[in-house]
């Protein structure tokens, strides 16, 4: 059996006051084109499938036309519950929908799986929707859930015990931050890494296959347990992580493999870090002009309009930041320690310039001017 393994659309998400809409929709057709040419038997999209609780009605139209396509490739579609949908809104529909297309919400429902065979026999498909934990104990009044990792730790006993109950190979879907993810700029928004968040590896023990959602970023667990990460780049710091999903062959005793299949970007997303001259330098217009850029100039001192000047070049210029390059000076010794040693007004103003810009004190005029108002401000004083 080949499955194809999908999480965190967050259809309606904009970049930067972007639509993402229509990249989204070119990725999710792309999708369908991989999953007719492999073969692909089940989708799979492992929670946020929406960004908001409350998706607009033209999110509901990407969602509705993305199923259909997929589902007329012959392929079964399991979609569950991230922490960004409404589980309610997703799921209200479910009983509705074509045959071949479960959306699974229920956290009640989680020892109960969805099953499709082969030539090998069945395969249970077990959905776990996102658990938070406050919500969702009044299901199991017996279990302490007061973290993630013990809800979770439940529900993955529900679903050994619907494999008990089910002979046959399994997979389960979850939508979590697990331990042993790699800690980069593309986590979640609103995810915490503190410890009552973090789900043990060893929860998920069990399944033939674990697909795992909440992760922007594709990451391997171990041979069995994988997150696919997003469709598309949704922040400048997931922008080297590979967008695609993962093609993983069931046989006859489970788990035989897993291939990464890459999906087209609409957009690249690039940094560019520099003097802003350097930035919008002929050479680096030529090589970015149609891409997502993020500007970090490292002039001294700010400059005027930077993203009007930006945008003359990179219509699609998202975001821009001040970094003045640091000095060695300024990485030693700190702002509270420069002004306890500053003897004179001159050496505090020169330190608290220091400290804004990063390590760069007045300029020779700025210094001209400091010395001149100090002056004078001397000379008043002396004639009260």
């Amino acid at each position: 059996m080949r499955i194809l393994h999908t999480s965190d659309w967050h259809i309606g998400r904009t970049f930067h006051g972007t639509s993402t809409m229509d990249a989204l929709a070119e990725v999710l057709g792309a999708v369908t084109v991989q999953v007719r040419e492999h073969d692909v038997d089940v989708v799979l999209v492992a929670g946020d499938v929406f960004d908001s609780a409350t998706p607009s009605g033209a999110a509901y139209t990407l969602l509705g036309d993305a199923l259909v396509a997929l589902h007329e490739t012959g392929a079964r579609v399991i979609v569950t519950s991230g922490n960004h949908d409404s589980a309610a809104r997703l799921g209200f529909q479910a009983r509705l929908l074509r045959d071949g297309i479960h959306v699974l919400t229920d956290p009640r429902a989680i020892g109960e799986p969805v099953t499709v065979a082969d030539a090998d026999g069945p395969v249970h498909f077990y959905g776990i929707p996102y658990l938070e934990p406050a919500i969702v104990r009044q299901h199991w009044p017996e279990a302490t859930l007061r973290t993630q990792a013990q809800t979770m730790a439940h529900a993955m006993e529900l679903v050994r015990d619907g494999m008990r109950q089910h002979a046959g190979r399994s997979v389960a879907i979850a939508h979590c931050f697990a331990a042993g993810v790699e800690a980069t700029a593309g986590l979640e928004r609103e995810v915490r890494q503190g410890g009552l968040d973090v789900v043990p590896l060893s929860v998920f023990d069990g399944p033939d296959y674990v697909a795992l959602g909440h992760i922007h970023g594709r990451q391997q667990l171990s041979e069995r347990v994988r997150y696919a990460g997003a469709p598309l780049h949704y922040s400048f710091g997931e922008q080297h992580k590979p967008r695609g999903s993962w093609l993983v062959e069931l046989d006859a005793d489970g788990f035989a493999s897993a291939e990464w299949l890459d999906l087209p970007v609409p957009r690249r997303l690039v940094t560019l870090t520099g003097t802003l001259d350097e930035i919008l330098s002929a050479d680096n217009v030529v090589a970015h002009a149609d891409d997502w850029v993020c500007a970090i100039y490292t002039d001294t001192l700010p400059q005027t309009e930077p993203m009007r000047r930006l945008r003359e070049r990179y219509p699609h210029c998202a975001m821009v930041q001040h970094q003045p390059a640091a000095t060695s000076a300024a990485d030693v010794r700190s702002y509270s320690e420069r002004l306890r040693t500053a003897a004179t007004d001159t050496d505090r103003i020169e330190a608290f310039l220091e400290h804004v810009r990063a390590g760069h004190g007045p300029t020779e005029r700025e210094a001209e001017l400091i010395r001149e108002v100090l002056d004078d401000a001397v000379r008043a004083e002396a004639l009260v």
